[in-house]
């Protein structure tokens, strides 16, 4: 079996490397249901290399992804590998630190892809300490691509932000008489109820619940609203949502309100009203008190007010834009307002991370250039 190098020099085997690519596609299936948990897949390889068990985590307060790969792999697992997504817990919680039940089964050697910045090494420690021949930096890239928004989180302290804008060539959301669906088409629309549900809340400024009523639910490729729903979110400083609103009384999913003291308090239906104290800035005091609430991603889905916003305030770690190949000219409304760009040289950069077309539009992924790096 020819060895295969990661970047900082370790070797491991195809077999190995093959089992880190099955974690990573395990831990995928764990987006949008276990917050405030990382999504972890892992895979069991017996003593002479063969994938014998495999697990992810399915929801919080659940069995780790290691636990249901070694269940899965039973007496194999004695004197076999474990290759994690990321790096194996080390401490009581919910469910029992994940490094003593690999112990407990036996297992003798350990690659995991990415370090958990919540742990600072200590589960990789306890592991080495105990004899186990750890290594680490296989598939990291991927790996923690699939894990990025709970990274963030976990060094933010907030969640993280995807800014979701749909909108013609010219940058248009809406045509001078105000209206503005569909400007994407049916892919599109489709993908973004994709996103929505990977995702552990949805949300929108007052302006787009005054305008629209959305709905802000997930729905599956028939049409059909999902098992779990995201949490709706509303950024509402002045409280002006309306009670008879579709996300204050329709009960299809948690609603939660973010306001301040100083816009009072009126009866919201099945929404639930939160007041947080804007000493730092309404929006990054709301978004810590989401943290703090067990939101661990973000998808923020209008409007252009709040957009702007968020971009003015370095709160947004990454953008799916989706433009449609239509114009609606200089009348129409803009997808992001009150962005102060005064030249060139100081306006906000962002590095393309991936193009893909949907129908008769184009979906497109962006990073802050800021990004770069963390």
């Amino acid at each position: 079996m020819t060895p295969v190098s990661s970047e900082d020099g370790q070797t491991f085997s195809e077999g190995e490397r093959a089992a880190m690519t099955r974690a990573v596609s395990l831990a995928r299936r764990g987006l949008g249901t276990v917050a405030p948990n990382p999504v972890v897949g892992a895979v069991v390889l017996d003593h002479a290399g063969r994938q014998v068990g495999e697990g992810w985590h399915q929801k919080a307060g659940g069995p780790h992804a290691e636990v249901h790969a070694l269940r899965a792999a039973g007496s194999l697992a004695e004197g076999g590998t474990a290759v994690v997504t990321l790096e194996p817990c080390s401490r009581q919680g919910r469910t029992g630190p994940c490094t003593q039940a690999l112990l407990d089964a036996g297992i003798r050697r350990v690659i995991f892809a990415v370090p958990d910045p919540t742990l600072s090494g200590v589960g990789a420690a306890a592991l080495h300490a105990a004899g186990i021949d750890v290594r680490s930096g296989l598939c990291e890239e991927r790996a923690a691509e699939v894990n990025h928004a709970w990274l963030t989180s976990a060094v933010t302290r907030r969640p993280h932000v995807t800014l979701k804008l749909a909108s013609t060539l010219d940058g248009r959301i809406a045509a001078r008489d105000g209206s503005s669906r569909w400007i994407t088409g049916p892919p599109a629309r489709q993908d973004t109820h994709l996103l929505r549900a990977r995702t552990d809340a949805i949300a929108v400024g007052s302006t787009t619940v005054l305008i629209d009523d959305p709905e802000l639910t997930a729905r599956s490729a028939t049409g059909r609203p999902r098992t779990r729903q995201p949490v709706r979110v509303v950024f509402d400083r002045r409280l002006r949502t309306p009670a008879d609103s579709r996300l204050a009384s329709d009960g299809a999913a948690p609603t939660w309100i973010l306001t301040t003291r100083s816009a009072g308090d009126k009866p919201l239906g099945k929404a639930e009203l939160i007041t947080v104290d804007p000493g730092s800035g309404f929006l990054t005091t709301a978004l810590h008190e989401l943290y703090d609430r067990g939101i661990r991603s973000l998808l923020v889905e209008g409007g252009a007010t709040l957009a702007g916003a968020l971009l003015t305030e370095a709160l947004v770690d990454r953008i799916i834009w989706y433009s449609a190949a239509r114009l609606l000219g200089q009348d129409g409304a803009p997808a992001i307002r009150g962005l102060d760009v005064p030249s060139c040289g100081v306006a906000p950069s962002f590095r393309v991370l991936g193009t893909r077309r949907l129908g008769e539009d184009v979906r497109t992924v962006l990073e802050p250039e800021s990004a770069r790096g963390k």
